[in-house]
């Protein structure tokens, strides 16, 4: 198991030049399995509106979504720093807003930092929550909650205004204060510019192996959603089949009276089981 992971071990890890293991979790079960993995840490993201709550966005899942996952999570994390993802328009609309609902964050949930999207519009937002001590994780390339504005799920920064703009706002999120820049679909060229410009680590998902670290949602890591399959995603096991063929196995088994056998159940006495007839 590895030892306790706080905020201020990202900057160490990057000096020391050890790569952070970032992964998503939801639920309380999850996450004790990740903790024995020896996680360093873990994301509530708001991608649990897909994976767990059925929407076909995250741009549905509310504060009170968020707070209920990261409660959960947060019980069963011992080492990792638990992040939690800011919804849509929780920090969009005030500085007020945002201080409040970050806050609910750590001190209702108990989360160790928050993340939120966005560069330069954000920069005062997050200056705001890192001066109430609160810190933060930022999200530049492929943000989710803009996926409207960018026609659907595409790689950011190709062209070169956009690649100068996420390098700039990567700049302006450290002068800011964060913690980390999580760094998603961008050309692992961009993504290495970016990673050697800023004294904060970058967390890569579809941005190649040059950032400080990597984080995946674990039911792409696991094989069990099948609606989106990003091309960045690697399926280290396949539990979505071996489910399927597991309760397909205990349904036949229950349909054939195959179980339970009789290592799975209770015996009573004869002599009380005479005095019910």
């Amino acid at each position: 198991m590895n030892n306790k992971f706080t905020v201020t071990s990202f900057k160490k890890y990057k000096l020391e030049k050890e790569k952070i293991t970032m992964i998503t979790a939801y639920d309380f079960t999850t996450t004790q399995l990740v903790e024995e993995a020896g996680i360093d840490t873990i994301l509530v993201g708001e991608s649990l509106g897909m994976v767990m709550l059925g929407y076909d966005t995250t741009l549905k899942v509310t504060m009170d979504d968020m707070i209920h996952h990261t409660k959960a999570v947060v019980r069963g994390a011992k080492n990792a720093l638990v992040i939690g993802d800011m919804p849509f328009l929780s920090y969009h609309v005030s500085v007020e807003d945002t201080i409040i609902n970050a806050g609910r964050f750590i001190k209702e949930a108990g989360a160790h930092a928050v993340k939120l999207e966005g560069g330069r519009d954000v920069v005062d937002k997050i200056e705001a929550l890192v001066r109430v001590q609160i810190p933060v994780i930022g999200h530049l390339g492929l943000t989710p909650q803009s996926v409207n504005m960018f026609g659907g799920f595409k790689v950011q920064g190709k062209s070169l205004e956009d690649a100068k703009k996420i390098l700039d706002d990567a700049k302006l999120l450290e002068a800011a204060g964060v913690c980390a820049i999580v760094l998603e679909c961008v050309p692992e060229p961009l993504a290495k510019l970016i990673t050697e410009s800023i004294s904060v680590p970058t967390i890569g998902i579809g941005a190649g192996g040059v950032c400080d670290g990597q984080v995946l949602v674990i039911q792409d890591v696991l094989g069990m959603y099948k609606d989106l399959q990003p091309k960045f995603v690697k399926k280290y096991k396949d539990l979505g089949q071996a489910t399927v063929e597991g309760i397909s196995e205990y349904i036949k088994e229950v349909k054939s009276g195959v179980f339970p056998e009789e290592k799975h159940t209770f015996k009573m006495k004869d002599e009380i089981l005479e005095k019910l007839y």
